[in-house]
């Protein structure tokens, strides 16, 4: 009777270690969830929740523990452990459905409704009249189908490859384990066979199936993870590359003084900015902004660098260099458009010219007023050839003109008003002894200030600001 008191002893504390181990793996997943964030994580969370719930149920099935537990605990025990045999089924059915594709995490979820159901309904019934063994042959059986049907997703290697996202040969060996372990322990019980103890049995499949997925749901994590690092390698190649089209440093023109600003959005934008400078005296000054943004937006920022050489012969000519522009690019687009605006300033000449395709007005701040220049044709990618109008403009000292994306004026504060050629107006105003690069600084910083903190930036930014000297 001593030997036999001493084999139980031990064989719980075995329960109560494996239940331990089980809480604390699920917790530990939980953690790795929380702090990663990201959507691949849910995993983790449901991987989290099974192995957690299922530790908990055997903990609370042992004898020592109930016992050191305070009297309330002990009289919740009961449907505790019953609510999780019920939401076992649902929640590993969740588990897989994260590794699961197309129409089978449709149908893994679709189980885990049913089984929802039946554990809500099972749940009720045993608070109601306390018999727990209530809709447990209903458990049984759509635990059994969901396992015959994973079974043969993951054993046939046609299904496998078309509907599990991690195929490998740990995750079929536990399968096959946990699986066989289920389907006798489900169907004895539906079945209502008599009752045979196999101590461990259980258990030892549940931790060979529960680390076998762990394993292959970190494989998910961290491919994904190795995914996310190579695309943020190359963003930041792209990024290398936008930033050497562009002008190194703004130009030494006699009679002019220049500065240009450009933030995008992510970490490649499609704003694009360029300057042509024949000589001391002459330049023309590109702005453009491709619709949309990220990568497929730079890819036709980058195209307008290379159409740029086309038109350089005209570069004095704003309408021409405009209309050369569009009939490179209307082509290439690919349903995407562009607006732009192009000045041609002559110092000599004490002249600028100026068009654009669509672009926000060119302003200019002359005499303490602020002046709206539009001559405006269609965006670029809209009819392969246009005529665009031009506006000449007489150069005076003390001029200040801006060249800019929407970026610029549409950012919006709390009350949904968009910050405007008015507010921009405001800070040339409060500005007027700052240089150009002084006023850049200054307008990007209340640009920061009108949005809220909240709001990240929702669109590239671009601004240049040319003074007449």
């Amino acid at each position: 009777m001593q030997l036999q008191s001493l084999a139980v002893s031990r064989l719980d504390l075995v329960y109560i270690a494996l239940g331990a181990i089980f809480v604390f793996f699920g917790f530990a997943s939980c953690v790795a969830a929380a702090i990663r964030r990201r959507g691949d994580a849910s995993v983790l969370i449901w991987l989290g929740t099974w192995s957690g719930m299922y530790g908990t149920s055997l903990l609370l099935r042992q004898p020592t523990v109930l016992a050191a537990m305070p009297h309330w605990l002990q009289f919740i025990a009961p449907f505790t452990v019953n609510a999780i045999s019920f939401l076992l089924v649902v929640v590993g059915l969740l588990v897989w459905s994260e590794l699961t594709l197309g129409k089978m995490r449709l149908l893994t979820r679709g189980l885990a409704i049913a089984g929802l159901a039946i554990a809500l309904a099972g749940i009720w019934n045993f608070i109601a009249t306390g018999s727990g063994n209530s809709l447990q042959p209903e458990n049984n059986l759509l635990a059994v189908l969901a396992l015959i049907a994973l079974t043969a997703v993951v054993l046939v290697p046609r299904l496998s490859r078309k509907y599990v996202a991690f195929p490998n040969r740990i995750l079929t060996a536990a399968t096959l384990v946990f699986m066989a372990e289920a389907l006798f322990r489900n169907l004895w019980g539906g079945l209502r066979l008599p009752y045979i103890e196999l101590p461990l049995l259980d258990e030892g499949a549940f931790a060979f199936f529960l680390f076998s997925f762990a394993y292959v749901a970190g494989e998910k994590v961290f491919a994904n993870e190795r995914r996310l690092l190579a695309i943020e390698s190359e963003l930041e190649v792209a990024r290398q590359i936008q930033a050497s089209i562009l002008p190194a440093a703004t130009p030494e023109v006699d009679m002019l003084r220049i500065a240009a600003s450009y933030l995008p959005m992510t970490a490649v934008g499609g704003d694009f900015y360029e300057f042509v400078q024949v000589d001391r005296h002459r330049i023309g000054f590109l702005v453009a902004d491709v619709s949309g943004h990220g990568v497929p937006a730079a890819l036709i920022s980058t195209m307008l660098k290379v159409a740029m050489q086309s038109v350089t012969s005209c570069s004095d000519r704003p309408a021409e260099v405009l209309r050369g522009l569009n009939r490179v690019l209307s082509g290439q687009l690919r349903g995407q458009l562009i607006s732009a605006a192009y000045l041609w300033i002559d110092t000599e000449l004490k002249k600028a010219w100026y068009s654009s395709a669509g672009h926000p007005p060119l302003l200019r701040w002359r005499a303490k007023t602020m002046e709206q220049i539009e001559s405006n044709g269609l965006l670029f990618g809209v009819l392969p050839d246009i005529e665009y109008p031009v506006s000449e403009i007489a150069l005076h000292p003390g001029d200040r003109f801006l060249l800019y994306t929407d970026g610029v004026v549409e950012p919006e504060n709390e009350a949904g008003d968009a910050f405007g050629t008015s507010e921009l107006e405001r800070v040339v105003r409060k500005y007027p002894l700052s240089t150009p690069a002084e006023l850049s600084t200054h307008l990007l910083e209340e640009l920061r200030q009108w949005q809220p903190a909240s709001v990240a930036q929702q669109d590239d930014i671009t601004l240049l600001v040319i003074d007449v000297i």
